[in-house]
């Protein structure tokens, strides 16, 4: 009984047919690349301080308002706090001079009642400045990548299933309209919890967009070609998007044009319905022999080749994508593992520099030679072992980290860097 691979063998592995299934495919994973790094940008917390109404004080006053906290050994303006106006104000009109005539450890202090005010050397607007999540809001920030990543999670549940009730192109083309629309409503949020809503769809478009692109390329590809495509194709697709991800929030500097940027090339990506196939294994499955064979001898006129009278006389279907490693409470705990590593790496990206652009960029590049690593490791090295080491090299210089002195602000983001690439390999 042949299987699928053997059925098909007569398209060869690397036609006109498999370059365009494989290209296109791998161009669709761009957005997710570019989408699921976008809070690095839209969550930065820019430097702050709360807002002095401008009221008649003396010099003196105006540059003393603002209390002197140290944080991490540096002195700096407190974010969520200054010294009473009423009380500041009726000092400045009697013409005492802080420091000198009032002690300013001994005046009390109120809230950022009149707002706050947002540094824009870096970005001019982030969600943080656009709806004051700091202070007592502080905790919205990295909730809302939390609300992304739980839609990733429900995406990463159900895609699977759509795609197997109703086709693989279907599940694919609908989950990057999602991501599309959902992206572009997001400009338009009033309000903090209006965005995350939409957030929550959107990372639900992206994680099922990913998976059903992985695996239409992994069941029409065969053999060599197809581990190519799983470990490293979609990887680099994903990746440049990744790249070109601080590129575009260096020169677009608000989050609604950056929103704007991230929603838009999913127009382009309509045509592809043309030009990308149905999974003939899928068919096969619903037991849909004629048009899979519709598709296949398509592909055979693209590598113009012969096709047999007959494809699909005596066959086996298997819908499995990728190999399976060991069990699976063995494969969940080290997906968990090299997962958490990633993006808790990826998403720190931020801090790795004082330019965050490139911190970003260097993080995305990083992932380059990591995934050219992973997919050498599957064609010659034993699987087990290999996790295993990456996991230990990815882990080894988290913990040198805190060994090495402030001084040498290199030398972490070296060992960061190395960490992100270790992580990385684990990750096809």
């Amino acid at each position: 009984m042949k299987d699928f691979a053997d059925s098909i063998s007569f398209l060869g592995q690397w036609g006109r047919f498999q370059q365009v299934v494989f290209f296109l495919l791998c161009v669709s994973l761009v957005p997710n690349g570019f989408g699921t790094f976008i809070l690095v940008f839209l969550t930065d917390v820019p430097r702050h301080h709360c807002v002095v109404p401008g009221f008649n004080l003396t010099e003196d006053w105006n540059t003393t308002i603002i209390p002197i906290e140290v944080v991490n050994g540096k002195q700096e303006q407190s974010r969520c706090s200054r010294y009473r106006l009423d009380v500041v104000r009726n000092l400045s009109a009697q013409g005492f001079i802080p420091g000198r005539d009032v002690n300013l450890t001994e005046l009390e202090q109120e809230g950022c009642v009149d707002g706050w005010s947002y540094s824009k050397d870096i970005f001019q607007s982030t969600l943080v400045s656009e709806f004051d999540l700091v202070c007592s809001d502080e905790w919205k920030q990295p909730f809302t990548a939390t609300v992304y990543f739980i839609g990733v999670l429900f995406g990463s549940f159900f895609s699977g299933q759509l795609s197997d009730r109703f086709g693989r192109k279907p599940v694919l083309f609908a989950t990057m309209a999602v991501q599309t629309f959902f992206s572009f409503i997001q400009f338009f949020s009033t309000s903090w919890t209006m965005f995350t809503i939409l957030l929550f769809f959107n990372g639900l478009g992206q994680m099922s967009n990913f998976v059903a692109a992985l695996v239409l390329g992994a069941e029409i590809l065969t053999r060599n070609v197809r581990v190519l495509y799983s470990s490293l194709g979609s990887c680099l697709g994903f990746a440049i998007g990744y790249m070109i991800l601080p590129l575009a929030a260096y020169f677009l500097r608000d989050w609604k044009s950056l929103m704007l940027a991230s929603s838009l090339p999913g127009l382009l990506y309509l045509p592809l319905w043309t030009f990308i196939p149905e999974s003939p294994r899928w068919l096969l499955s619903q037991g849909k022999v004629e048009e899979a064979e519709a598709i296949v001898r398509k592909a055979a006129k693209w590598n113009k080749v012969k096709v047999p009278n007959i494809i699909f006389q005596d066959y086996s279907v298997s819908l499995s994508a990728l190999p399976v490693v060991g069990t699976p409470f063995y494969n969940t705990f080290l997906i968990f593992c090299s997962t958490t590593g990633y993006y808790g790496l990826s998403l720190n990206t931020a801090q790795l520099h004082a330019n965050p652009y490139i911190s970003c960029f260097i993080s995305a590049a990083v992932e380059v030679p990591a995934y050219i690593s992973s997919w050498l490791i599957l064609h010659y090295l034993p699987r087990r072992p290999s996790i295993i080491s990456s996991l230990l090299l990815g882990a080894m210089p988290l913990y040198l980290i805190l060994l090495v002195p402030q001084s040498l602000p290199n030398l972490c983001i070296a060992l960061e860097m190395f960490g992100k690439y270790a992580f990385t390999t684990t990750s096809p």
